[in-house]
């Protein structure tokens, strides 16, 4: 079982436009966004939260153990200007963590039911055709990248809310610097332990500089053929 987040952190669906100050992407209106204290608003990309899936509010048993079970969350929060405070919309979670979870409750037949509109909802926010050529684009790059492995990659970084590196308009062009970001992000989060540092509350520059030295070495081995 994966360490439980000992440091709370907060995604805010913004009311207004944004634009996230670190790589200048317009995130339009109610983008998905973290508050840096020094710079303003991230996107998720930036912020090193993109890997994460949502889990709306509602469920307390599942949202419960999947919290347990993710090493990095996120609260998601939304002002309601008739209650004038931010209300808890549900959690960023690990994927890895929501189907531990989901196995736990599997066996009520409503949480069945429940997983099957989220399986929909999953595939409505993905462009099929979009994917394939991300992920193809991945294996151009990346000969050394297993398929499946790329294939994850490319769904995780075009999911279609806000903050994706495969959403901004370099992505959209398959530019290398674009797949570059994914493919680093994708290793920091499943070859490193940089969620852990994270959720302990280290700063997230300080966190990719301690395992920046093992994301070099995997890029390199899978820039060669397998």
């Amino acid at each position: 079982m994966k360490k439980k987040s000992t440091f709370k952190l907060k995604v805010f669906i913004s009311l207004q436009e944004s634009t996230c100050s670190e790589c200048g992407e317009n995130l339009g209106c109610k983008a998905w966004i973290t508050l840096d204290r020094e710079k303003g608003a991230l996107c998720l990309a930036c912020a090193d939260l993109e890997h994460l899936v949502f889990l709306p509010a509602g469920d307390a048993a599942l949202t419960r153990r999947s919290r347990k079970y993710s090493t990095l969350s996120a609260v998601v929060l939304k002002w309601s200007k008739a209650r004038k405070h931010y209300e808890r919309q549900g959690l960023l979670v690990e994927e890895k963590g929501l189907e531990l979870a989901e196995q736990e409750c599997l066996s009520d037949s409503e949480y069945r039911e429940k997983r099957r509109e989220y399986a929909t909802v999953q595939r409505a926010e993905l462009n099929v055709k979009y994917i394939q050529e991300f992920a193809e684009k991945i294996h151009e790059i990346y000969p050394g990248c297993l398929v499946k492995r790329g294939q994850q990659i490319a769904e995780h970084a075009c999911r279609k809310y806000s903050g994706r590196v495969g959403r901004s308009a370099s992505a959209k062009q398959f530019s290398p610097e674009a797949i570059d970001l994914a493919v680093q992000a994708h290793i920091r989060h499943t070859e490193t332990d940089y969620d852990t540092l994270l959720s302990q509350g280290h700063d997230r520059h300080e966190a990719r500089s301690q395992v920046r030295n093992k994301v070099k070495d995997i890029l390199l081995k899978w820039k060669t053929d397998p």
